[in-house]
């Protein structure tokens, strides 16, 4: 262990602890939200538009301060020792900014300036993977893909400790895609990086996360390694006809219940024959259908906006 801002303070790299944040006062986008990263861990961040997945990287990054709460960046709040916290922390956004008029090059040489750990014969392995040689002397008509690998080229060229990706490969055909995130994988096995994401793209999810986090409504409503959350919850399907809400208050295990077209669909803790016995005791019938649940199902159940219940069988 080591108390210096440059050297690794903890084995975690980020934490947030009962963190709320407003853009709005009494509107809150994040409220008492917890969140740990350990070093060399990746998480994929799951959630809807507009449920606060950019506002939580940017708290990360020390570009906002929570209202309640804090954040630890690699031990250190990101706010008070910014330039020291992120000389360690790479980030990609879906959209990266450059200066207007700066072209490839000039963007790195800035990169190289501002980062004491640059590594230059990384660098150049990865124009050479991408391929960005020919567009490094463009500017504005750079294409999207080759500004988003330029944006993850100066993301890693300094080694980061955290790598934070907000949607980075939104747009992106296959092919780049798969490079694009292969390369976040390599860094993370070659120096031992913690990597937390954003992507609507299960596939990449799968492909690139061992542990998922959920937010919805504010807060992180699921947190596991992807194999637990496949495994262990089950879809049920219930005709509503043979129970009411108040009926799935006593049920164990209910983490998320809606009405849709006629039927009752329940998210369950559990294996799905070991669901579907408890429930036929529970219910008496066996008008029920329990199926394991894929991550993209898991995600849509859950986020599920019509006829809502909440675990109290209250509509929401």
């Amino acid at each position: 262990m080591t108390n210096t801002l440059s050297g690794r303070s903890s084995d975690t790299a980020l934490e947030l602890s009962e963190l709320t944040f407003a853009y709005v006062r009494n509107a809150p986008v994040l409220r008492e939200l917890s969140l740990t990263i350990r070093r060399e861990e990746v998480v994929a961040l799951l959630g809807r538009n507009g449920e606060g997945k950019s506002t939580l990287l940017y708290l990360a990054l020390g570009l906002l301060q929570p209202g309640t709460g804090h954040v630890r960046t690699l031990g250190h709040d990101p706010v008070r020792v910014a330039a020291s916290v992120k000389q360690r922390v790479g980030y990609v956004s879906e959209l990266p900014m450059f200066p207007a008029h700066a072209t490839g090059r000039d963007i790195i040489a800035l990169h190289r300036l501002l980062y004491p750990t640059w590594d230059v014969a990384f660098e150049r392995e990865l124009v050479e993977r991408f391929g960005l040689g020919p567009s490094l002397d463009k500017a504005n008509d750079a294409s999207k893909g080759q500004r988003q690998q330029l944006a993850l080229l100066c993301a890693v060229c300094h080694r980061p400790e955290l790598l934070l990706l907000d949607e980075p490969a939104a747009g992106l055909d296959p092919a780049a895609r798969r490079e694009f995130l292969e390369t976040a994988i390599r860094l993370l096995n070659r120096e031992g990086t913690a990597i937390l994401f954003s992507s609507h793209h299960m596939g990449d999810v799968e492909r690139l996360g061992g542990r998922a986090a959920l937010l919805h409504e504010g807060r992180i409503a699921l947190d596991a390694s992807l194999d637990d959350l496949r495994e262990t919850h089950t879809l049920v399907s219930l005709p509503m006809a043979i129970a009411n809400a108040e009926a799935w208050q006593s049920v164990h295990g209910v983490k998320r219940l809606r009405a849709r077209d006629g039927e009752w669909r329940a998210i369950v803790a559990g294996v799905p024959a070991v669901v579907e016995a408890r429930l036929y005791q529970h219910f008496g019938s066996d008008v029920l259908h329990c199926s394991a649940m894929s991550l993209e199902e898991l995600f849509v159940e859950f986020t599920g906006r019509s006829d809502v219940f909440n675990r109290e069988g209250q509509q929401v």
